[in-house]
């Protein structure tokens, strides 16, 4: 009991990882109907950006946040505007190839700028630990599992209740009748871009300063991609629990199984949903008149 323990309050903190790039994920996909491939590479260069000027100006924990929230911010609007827009009424598979190759872009850009080398993450938390059953937990990883939360709550009532959540659902539901009702479509696909990226800047900041900042931080955000598929690409929260699943999974897997199961069982879980429910957990099945 203790060894699974062990492992299941750290896989949940991974797991908090996960769901928050899989409603990032979700985010995009249910304004804009887009799977943002190059979201592990903004989420990278995010927290690239963020712990420089960390370095440079000796910031503290919250202006770090402050600041990861606003380089977020602008690298989601200048891949909107300068990418994703001028390919409005492209089909959507050309727009998925479009995040791929910024994909690649961004990850060059960041070894070219930075180096790969691993670099310092110091975001002015306490050293100790925290004990949380048994298990001691570091302040960075007590702050994913509160942003998780928060971000959850947010997202929840952002879209169940806010006028411009609602707008954003009606746009991902039938672009043309949103616009015909007055939506202002291209804000709201704007406004989703953003919100995704700051969610995935703050997720890689903090899991930066967990672990090590390094060049292959985007393939953390690419493993957050499963959570989406077992929650469902059109639901935001089921998205966030697929993340916990699929975190508590890969630690099981790699404490009872072995490290090489661990970092295959999210795509292992990909696999089984595609074939039993293909929509997700908590997607909604599309069905269309023939």
């Amino acid at each position: 009991m203790d060894i699974a323990l062990y492992l299941i309050v750290p896989g949940l903190i991974v797991g908090a990882f996960y769901g928050l790039i899989g409603m990032a994920f979700a985010v995009i996909y249910k304004a804009t109907r887009v799977v943002n491939f190059a979201l592990g590479e903004m989420m990278m260069l995010t927290a690239y950006t963020a712990f420089a000027l960390q370095g440079y100006l000796d910031l503290g924990f919250v202006p770090l946040v402050l600041a990861t929230i606003v380089i977020a911010g602008a690298i989601a609007l200048i891949v909107e505007i300068l990418v994703i827009r001028p390919m409005q009424s492209e089909p959507l598979f050309s727009i998925v190839m479009a995040t791929i190759g910024l994909a690649i872009l961004l990850r060059s850009l960041v070894v070219l700028i930075w180096g790969a080398l691993p670099r310092p993450s110091n975001t002015g938390l306490p050293d100790t630990y925290v004990n949380v059953f048994g298990v001691g937990l570091s302040y960075g990883q007590i702050c994913m599992a509160g942003l998780f939360v928060v971000a959850s709550a947010g997202v929840f009532v952002f879209f169940r209740y806010s006028r411009f959540g609602l707008a954003m659902r009606a746009t991902a539901s039938r672009e043309t009748t949103a616009m015909l009702m007055g939506i202002r479509v291209r804000r709201v696909q704007t406004v989703a871009w953003v919100m995704s990226t700051v969610i995935a800047g703050l997720a890689g900041m903090l899991s930066a300063s967990i672990y090590t900042l390094v060049p292959t931080l985007y393939a953390d955000g690419l493993k957050g991609f499963p959570a989406t598929i077992l929650g469902g690409l059109d639901s935001v929260l089921g998205s966030t629990l697929g993340g916990l699943v699929i975190g508590v999974i890969e630690n099981l897997a790699g404490g009872y199984i072995g490290s090489g199961i661990k970092e295959i069982a999210g795509f292992v879980i990909i696999i089984l949903v595609l074939m039993i429910r293909p929509w997700g957990l908590f997607g909604q099945k599309d069905i269309e008149r023939v």
